[in-house]
């Protein structure tokens, strides 16, 4: 049964939202969005993944500004994984106990659903235990246009193969006039909501993601909170909201965009504490230590987010950004009980597998 809002509660609206984060009080909104989170999580639980991120390429066409990670198909430092070394990550990811693979990449200009089709099959039987959480809206709508098929046939070839579920990387902010000036290539705001959609629609899981601190305003940050609520409203497909903040080092949009500001602590607890309040309908809301440091992460548990996310085995995007964090099973299992929290390894359905 999908988690869907309570009838009874009154629903923040965008106004409202917009006024809390620019004129909240931090300390009172912490508070109303840890009473909240009690509300959907009393047993006092907090959960994480064991899980790899697993870049199969770094080619990519569509030259986002805030990117840098990616490279262009004639650059040297450009790759496609085999699947041998594919097959080398999984197994390191088994022997320390993992369930998950984040499968995303570039959008590289020549991969056709074939190749995609191949890889999941490969992976799948292989390792039928380990769950493919994998390409963002982006990839799946550019395999469509390349393969000359539709976005839903993208996805019901994938999921026949293996491919249990995607992530909602790519959304960035969804306003085209943010997009525009950020990843003028990239797919507009309502592609990837109706690739979302059409996953949702034919039975696959999705998560919901938004990247903030570029040149979005705190009205298109709400706006987007709406869009993926309604959404949620809809088909009841998100499994979970999990936001960042934009890292700038080595981005062109950095270089054309001097002023942007690295965003703080206090930024990243205020829109989490508004967005829990905000998105009703989801359960399960991340903390983001992969951007902000494991102990803001920590902090992030008592403003909203029931989860820890990912050990994150591997991780290549952010760190080409300049922001390298790392943290082990251990350390998550001792931070979440240093709050007084329950700790608990989950899979990617948010299935409970090990408490600690």
């Amino acid at each position: 049964m999908s988690f869907t809002r309570e009838k009874h509660m009154k629903r923040m609206s965008i106004n409202e939202a917009v006024e809390l984060i620019e004129n909240g009080d931090l300390k009172t909104l912490g508070a109303m969005a840890y009473s909240r989170k009690k509300e959907l999580h009393p047993e006092g639980i907090t959960t994480f993944i064991v899980d790899r991120n697993i870049n199969y390429t770094n080619v990519c066409w569509v030259d986002c500004k805030f990117c840098a990670f990616y490279r262009h198909e004639k650059e040297e430092d450009g790759y496609i994984l085999s699947f041998d070394e594919i097959d080398e990550k999984i197994d390191e990811l088994i022997a320390i106990g993992g369930t998950q693979i984040l499968f995303q990449g570039g959008v590289h200009p020549k991969l056709e659903i074939e190749w995609y089709e191949d890889l999941i099959d490969h992976i799948h039987n292989k390792y039928p235990l380990i769950t493919i959480h994998g390409f963002s809206a982006i990839e799946i709508d550019y395999i469509a246009k390349r393969s000359h098929i539709s976005i839903e046939d993208v996805l019901i070839r994938l999921q026949a193969k293996g491919l249990s579920s995607i992530p909602g990387a790519g959304a960035e902010i969804l306003s085209d006039r943010v997009r525009d000036i950020i990843a003028p290539k990239k797919l507009d705001s309502a592609t990837w909501l109706e690739v979302h959609r059409t996953a949702h629609k034919i039975g696959m899981k999705s998560t919901a993601t938004m990247m903030f601190g570029s040149v979005e305003t705190d009205r298109e940050i709400v706006e987007h909170w709406d869009l993926i609520r309604k959404l949620q409203d809809e088909t009841g497909g998100f499994r979970a909201f999990i936001m960042w903040s934009f890292q700038s080092d080595n981005t062109q949009l950095k270089q054309e965009i001097p002023d942007i500001q690295k965003q703080s602590s206090n930024r990243y607890l205020r829109l989490l504490s508004v967005a829990r309040l905000f998105l009703d309908n989801f359960k399960n809301i991340q903390s983001s230590w992969v951007t902000q440091g494991s102990y803001v992460g920590q902090l992030a548990l008592l403003y909203g987010a029931n989860d820890l996310g990912s050990t994150m085995m591997e991780e290549n995007v952010v760190s080409a950004a300049g922001i390298k964090n790392a943290m082990n099973q251990q350390q998550m299992i001792d931070l979440i009980k240093d709050i007084g929290e329950n700790p608990a390894k989950r899979n990617t359905a948010y299935e409970i597998l090990e408490r600690f």
